[in-house]
């Protein structure tokens, strides 16, 4: 069994959170949160894309 689709999930939800993390900081004008927010963003949603070019989604049986 690949762990690809489950890489995917993982990145996917960390970037989700990501997102709502970094309209909360943008919201409380904190510079320093919404920096690592929308860098946690950037780099976690593409892992989560970049993994589901690479090993399909859903994986192939």
């Amino acid at each position: 069994m690949e762990s690809g689709w489950i890489l995917v999930v993982i990145f996917g939800l960390v970037g989700v959170l990501a997102a709502i993390g970094t309209v909360q900081t943008f919201k409380n004008k904190e510079v320093l949160g919404l920096i690592f927010n929308f860098g946690s963003l950037v780099i976690f949603g593409g892992f989560a894309i970049a993994t589901a070019i690479t090993q399909g989604f859903p994986a192939p049986i």
